[in-house]
Order: structure tokens, then C-alpha cells, then sequence
């Protein structure tokens, strides 16, 4: 069995799920899956069921019950753990196949809040079934231990550098892991090989685990389900979304996913207000530089010090290209990295670039519109026409 608690996840479900309770009991979502590279997972339909089925068997522990009420997590509300106490995920609401493409197919329908907490573990269930298939897994995972060990005497040759304490990463890899046992073997010598350069994971278990910081604040569903919303004009949707959650955490997790409808489209909603209101963003897609220079020039235009903001990387990191960001921002924005893939499934196999997203809420199309190719998500191109048009995005990718 790969997932054996409902904590391995990352934090951003559970603050999703406690919002999606306050906000939006009554919303209904569909989810769908997506191999963004020509990998076929079809042999392995029936174990992803398998264990997809135990993943629904599992319940929420007292210790770790006791945890999410934590005062580590104060902002996690009473009353929503309560609601957690005899929480399971429901399998009638995940629906595995083999579509007409003769591609894996895994539609997830249901209410929001029953549902939400579904992407992370069924992505990692993919993954670890896929990579499973490798008679040599332990020569993989050598070569793993060879690339972290590698990865540690790059950001210890960086201490040297006078800017060294600024670089700070957590680890943001649950959902394309090489394994669950790989994971914690990362996440652990993470901790000790460079704990002043490591703040944390996404993954609450591994938190829980070992006494460490868990992070994040939301996904790019949070901002796309505002536009299938009945009562939010398509125009207002990230706003709405935007002010939803500020109201829900009143200063707590405030780092701002940036690029659901594109960047320039973002800057565009995040005006004095969210600025002041926010801690800061992180950007996962397009181009890391070119994105966070936009993003200092927006703070100085506002006339806000962006010293006093974050900068949170998070697309597709390597260890060389957060420690260049790093030293090229320093003393003009904070930063912050959350490394996935590179650091927990760098084994010398192809990973797989695989997502879960929302595709209709309540019915209704929504869409992702990314700042790289191939990062976009829709299933009605005359909505996505039509959302593009109302951000005032030229191409829409």
C-alpha cells in the first residue's frame, strides 16, 4: 500500500478543503488527469485502481487529528478538523479507464470539499506504481543518493558566497516522487545535511515526521474555480478568489499563486490592495528572471519596498537555477524555493510530468492559462477563447 495516511499530502489541499468548507460547501467540481509526456501508463491501470482503493479505506488518526490543531497550524480553524474526524475519500468519485487515445484516463467528480484531497495522492500513487516496474530500483536509487549528495555540495560551496544565508528551499516533491520511502530518505538527509538552508516541506506528514515547517498556501484551482462561479463575473474571478482567501486566513499564508491566467493578467488584479494584503508570489511558469523583475518594478510602482515581499520559486527548479535566482535577487526581493521533481525524483529515469486539474466547476468550463507552452488546461476552446479575451491575453496557450 503507497499511501498509508491522509497527512501525506500537501499543505495546500488541507487549506483549499478548510476554505472550501467556509466559502463553498455547495460547489461541485470535475477533475481530470494529463501525462504532459508520451509515457503509456495503461499496464498499470488495474494496481493504480488497487491502490486508489486503498487510498478510500483510510481515515484521519487522533495524533494526527491532534496535529492539524496544532498551534503549528493555527490557521487551520476548529471546526474544520472536527469536520476531518470521520473524513474518507469516496472511490464512486474516481473514475480510472482507458480512454478512446488508449491513454490512462482518471476523472475525479464530486463535491469540492469531498474531493479536494484527492490530486496530490493519486499523482503520487501514478508515479510510484510507474517507477515500481524497475527491477533495478535499487541502482536508481544510488544514483539518487550520488545526485542529492551532489546537490548539498552545491549549496555548501554556495556558503561560501557572502550572500549563502538568503538561499532558503523546501521540498514541494509529493506528487512526482521517485517513492514514498525515497521521499523520506530526502526530506530527512535534507534536514541534517543543510538545515540552514532548508525550511520545510509541502508534505504534512513528512512535517509531522520530523518536526518540521510545513508550507504552502494554494493551487491554481483555487483561482480557476472562482470562474465558474455564478455569482462571480468572469472578469472579477481571480479577484474574487484572491479577496475569498484573505478573508478566510486574515494574514496568514499569504503568498499568491500568480500565473492562472498569465502573469500580466495577474499583475493586472493584484492592485494596491492585494499587494499590501499579501506577503508575496510564487511563480510557476514562464520565464523565473523575466517574472520576478516584473514583479519588483510592480512593488515599486505601488510604491511598496519590495524588501518587505517574497518571491517564491517554484516551476520546475534544479538546485543551479534556484541558487542563480537566489544571488541575482539578492537585496532587491526576498526568496524562497520549492524544488518537486529535482529533488525527489533525480534517479537517472525520465520522471513523469503529470498533473491532476479542475476542468468544470458546477458544470461550468474553467481553464488554466499558463506563461509556458504545454502548461495549459481546457477541455472548451471556446471558453478558453473567451477567457482570454476577458484578460486581455493575446495567445493563449
Amino acid at each position: 500500500m503507497i499511501i498509508t495516511s491522509l497527512l501525506d499530502n500537501d499543505l495546500y489541499s488541507f487549506t483549499q478543503q478548510q476554505a472550501i468548507l467556509h466559502h463553498f460547501p455547495d460547489v461541485n467540481v470535475e477533475y481530470h488527469f494529463r501525462c504532459r509526456n508520451d509515457k503509456d501508463l495503461t499496464p498499470f491501470i488495474d494496481e493504480i485502481k488497487k491502490e486508489v482503493e486503498q487510498l478510500c479505506s483510510l481515515r484521519f488518526t487522533r495524533s494526527e487529528l491532534a496535529y492539524l490543531n496544532s498551534d503549528l497550524l493555527s490557521f487551520l480553524k476548529r471546526n474544520y478538523v472536527d469536520f476531518l474526524v470521520n473524513f474518507q475519500l469516496n472511490p464512486d468519485h474516481v473514475d480510472i479507464y482507458i480512454d478512446e487515445n488508449k491513454q490512462l484516463a482518471i476523472k475525479i467528480k464530486g463535491n469540492w470539499f469531498q474531493t479536494v484531497l484527492f490530486e496530490v495522492p493519486v499523482l503520487a500513487i501514478v508515479n510510484e506504481v510507474y517507477f515500481s516496474r524497475f527491477n533495478s530500483k535499487f541502482f536508481y536509487i544510488q544514483i539518487g543518493q550520488e545526485r542529492l549528495h551532489e546537490k548539498f555540495e552545491q549549496v555548501r560551496r554556495f556558503e561560501f558566497h557572502p550572500h549563502t544565508s538568503m538561499f532558503k528551499f523546501a521540498d514541494f516533491g509529493t506528487r512526482r516522487r521517485f517513492s514514498k520511502k525515497w521521499h523520506k530518505a530526502v526530506v530527512g538527509q535534507c534536514k541534517h545535511e543543510i538545515p540552514d538552508n532548508f525550511i520545510g516541506t509541502s508534505n504534512v506528514a513528512l512535517a509531522k515526521e520530523y518536526n518540521l515547517k510545513p508550507i504552502g498556501t494554494m493551487s491554481h484551482q483555487w483561482l480557476m474555480a472562482g470562474q465558474g462561479l455564478d455569482h462571480v463575473k468572469l472578469a472579477n474571478s481571480q479577484k474574487h478568489m484572491l479577496d475569498v482567501w484573505a478573508r478566510e486566513y486574515r494574514g496568514d499564508l499569504g503568498i499568491a499563486l500568480s500565473d492562472t491566467v498569465g502573469f500580466d493578467a495577474f499583475l493586472r488584479d493584484f492592485d494596491l490592495y492585494f499587494a499590501k494584503l499579501y506577503d508575496g508570489c510564487r511563480h510557476d511558469s514562464g520565464d523565473p528572471f523575466e517574472w520576478c523583475e516584473k514583479l519588483i518594478a510592480h512593488y515599486k510602482k505601488l510604491k511598496i519596498n519590495p524588501m518587505t515581499k517574497s518571491a517564491v520559486f517554484s516551476d520546475g527548479l534544479t538546485f543551479p537555477l534556484a541558487l542563480e535566482l537566489c544571488e541575482k535577487f539578492y537585496g532587491k526581493i526576498n526568496t524562497s524555493f520549492g524544488i518537486g521533481t529535482n529533488l525527489t525524483n533525480d534517479c537517472g529515469l525520465d520522471p513523469l510530468q503529470i498533473v491532476i486539474k479542475v476542468v468544470r466547476v458546477n458544470g461550468q468550463p474553467v481553464a488554466k492559462i499558463s506563461d509556458s507552452k504545454g502548461k495549459g488546461m481546457c477541455l472548451d476552446m471556446d471558453f478558453l477563447k473567451y477567457l482570454a479575451s476577458v484578460y486581455q491575453i493575446k495567445d493563449e496557450v
